[in-house]
């Protein structure tokens, strides 16, 4: 068996990873998955970067900056989903206007979720410096404070947290993509220099995770998919249920991984609208791409 170290941010964009290894299909394949959940992206990017990590699984601006800000030659290798976010807000915000000096809560300060939040609050007269972001880490950390903390007042949530936030009394605002338009979160994104000496690795990691993914998407298996995510997020069956209705509704995660190359590019669009970077000249998303492994995978899978 070989070992492959993976690493993930916490929550139901791993159905995928948790079905192929119930399944056996990474087993079948000769590998051994060591799936770790990171705090927040700081960790998961320079652990990649590091050689700490094998393969990282999260949204795909992250790739995009470890290449542009850090310089480490990454590439995408499969798709995922939407990110199935919303914005939330502490209940006795009535407005956009209310966030207004007033905190809020991201990850890291520059990538990802961060910036959707800025754009949104942008698209509704708010500007970079009418308030203050305070990065916390990971969804979880921040739906904690936000319940601990009534001065942190809005942050972006996936699930299965923003169900949990909304019952413990949190107001959803809105889903993200109706504010931004398609957007490509999750996928999945190795360093060049490690796929080039592991292609028929990372092509079996890719085969198995497609299987993992038709797996829990096939209506035969529903309600195991549920118990899946129930057992392994540790959540009330109601809440899984919810979740996997929000996740596999149209829009949600991507049959067969597909790299939603639409998405992509509104990721970097936004990268430029809101980070001011390439300075207005959008670079094509085939430049951060490699479609080898996740082509070959199909091939064979048929």
């Amino acid at each position: 068996m070989q070992k492959l170290k993976v690493i993930v941010f916490e929550g139901v964009q791993n159905l995928a990873i948790f079905a192929a290894q119930a399944q056996g299909y990474f087993v079948a394949e000769g590998l051994d998955i060591d799936l770790t959940f990171t705090p927040d992206s700081g960790v998961l990017r320079n652990g990649l970067a590091a050689g700490d990590y094998d393969i990282a699984h999260t949204a795909v601006d992250n790739a995009i900056a470890m290449v542009e800000l850090a310089k480490a030659d990454v590439a995408v290798v499969l798709g995922g989903d939407s990110g199935f976010n919303a914005l939330m807000f502490q209940p006795d915000v009535g407005s956009f206007e209310d966030l207004r000096g007033k905190t809020v809560l991201v990850d890291a300060p520059n990538t990802a979720f961060a910036l959707v939040l800025y754009r949104i609050l942008q698209l509704h007269g708010l500007q970079r410096g009418d308030y203050v972001a305070q990065p916390v880490g990971a969804t979880p950390f921040r739906f904690k404070r936000m319940q601990e903390d009534p001065t942190a007042r809005a942050s972006i949530m996936n699930l299965p947290f923003r169900i949990q936030a909304q019952r413990a009394g949190l107001k959803l605002i809105c889903e993200t993509t109706d504010e931004i338009g398609p957007y490509l979160s999750t996928a999945g994104f190795v360093m060049r220099a490690w796929a080039a000496r592991n292609e028929a690795t990372l092509t079996a990691y890719c085969r198995a995770y497609i299987r993992g993914l038709r797996w829990a998407l096939a209506e035969a298996n529903r309600d195991a998919a549920i118990r899946l995510l129930a057992e392994r997020l540790q959540l009330p069956a109601d809440i899984a249920t919810e979740g996997f209705a929000i996740a596999t509704a149209p829009g949600g995660i991507a049959p067969d991984a597909e790299i939603d190359m639409v998405g992509l590019g509104n990721v970097l669009r936004l990268r430029a609208v809101v980070e001011g970077q390439w300075g207005g000249e959008v670079p094509p998303p085939e430049n951060y791409v490699d479609r080898r492994f996740h082509a070959a995978a199909l091939a064979s899978l048929g």
